[in-house]
């Protein structure tokens, strides 16, 4: 989930192949340079619908279900949404996949909610259909997860903000995504689980989408709320370098520290510099592969992957505190995405 929004210019490329206006299934051939398009060469067709094309976690996925298709012999399709949110444009995906005959369909849900209906309208078609990265709600409502355990992840970087606080006094700032959102309510409640604490020891919450920019603007906020925030808690990387610029405006860049949840290149690389403490990496390419396969294998022997696999989650520093495991940066680069 997760991570700043650029625009590689393969996905430009990809982008000029489309045309729904809500939402497309991309259908350009693999040499239009969008890598994720017909990858695989195969009669069997996986959908593969993402919240948004430009977001690195998601191209990433992508770059695993490609990958995964091909050696799979599966053909895959793939769609996006126009933003993060875009559940009316999912469920036009959703359809006009299942139109197309995929035998299944990969999707990480805009609005857990809300894509259930159009997923249990697939699955009667007897479409198999894995939740990625978010589960719906009900999880049951998919045929299976395949995902980080964001409480878990959640939980990692609280246990260490904890350990790094030392027994100071913590007031929190917590950089949430959107209300509702299941992933946001994951690791946020497992970040307050870790440091052993509530929401009523939150000094300042804010949403900010999971956004660079609205992250720097939720900061700012929160500092203006409350001068002494010490611990800053951000649902991703793009909105924990948000913060970052904000508190190094205000000159207290040294003196907060701020975890977060992703471990793409960009955040690891932040981490490394300082500018981010620690970090709980997932592995969306895993995510996507281990759903082709599980796709693949339905088409090939009638055979439905159920219930929830944990793809991992470790978490990432170069200050390690004791009794909290973690990794250095120089594993999270080799392990990073985007």
């Amino acid at each position: 989930m997760s991570r700043i929004s650029r625009l590689p210019s393969s996905v430009l490329r990809a982008a000029a192949c489309t045309g729904i206006a809500a939402l497309t299934l991309t259908a350009c051939g693999s040499g239009s340079g969008s890598g994720t398009a017909n990858a695989g060469s195969g009669s069997v067709k996986v959908g593969l619908i993402t919240k948004t094309d430009t977001n690195p976690f998601f191209v990433k996925m992508k770059e695993g279900a490609e990958k995964a298709a091909k050696e799979n012999g599966v053909q895959l399709v793939t769609a996006a949404g126009k933003f993060d949110g875009d559940n009316a444009g999912q469920v036009t995906a959703v359809e006009n996949m299942v139109a197309s005959g995929v035998k299944g369909i990969l999707i990480t849900p805009s609005d857990s909610k809300a894509i259930v209906p159009a997923i249990e309208k697939a699955k009667a078609k007897g479409v198999l259909v894995i939740a990625l990265d978010t589960p719906t709600d009900p999880e049951s409502a998919a045929d299976a997860l395949f995902a980080t355990d964001n409480l878990k992840a959640g939980e990692l970087i609280g246990e260490y903000a904890k350990a790094a606080m030392k027994g100071k006094t913590a007031k929190i700032a917590a950089l949430d995504l959107a209300p509702g959102v299941s992933v946001g309510v994951q690791r946020h409640n497992g970040f307050l689980k870790g440091f052993g604490a509530t929401d009523k020891d939150v000094a300042c919450a804010q949403d900010t989408g999971g956004d660079q920019s609205k992250g720097q603007t939720a900061m700012e906020n929160c500092l203006q709320k409350e001068p002494g925030i010490n611990v800053v808690y951000t649902i991703n990387e793009p909105a924990a370098l948000g913060a970052y610029t904000a508190l190094k405006a205000k000159g207290r860049e040294k003196d907060v520290l701020i975890v977060s949840v992703d471990g793409g290149c960009t955040g690891t690389r932040a981490v490394k510099d300082g500018k981010i403490a620690a970090t709980s990496q997932q592995y969306p390419l895993k995510m996507a592969a281990e759903g082709v396969k599980a796709v693949a294998t339905y088409a090939k022997d009638g055979k439905k992957a159920s219930g929830y696999t944990d793809t991992g989650v470790t978490l990432i520093t170069d200050k390690a505190q004791d009794g909290v495991t973690s990794k250095d940066t120089a594993y999270g680069l080799e392990n990073c995405w985007g």
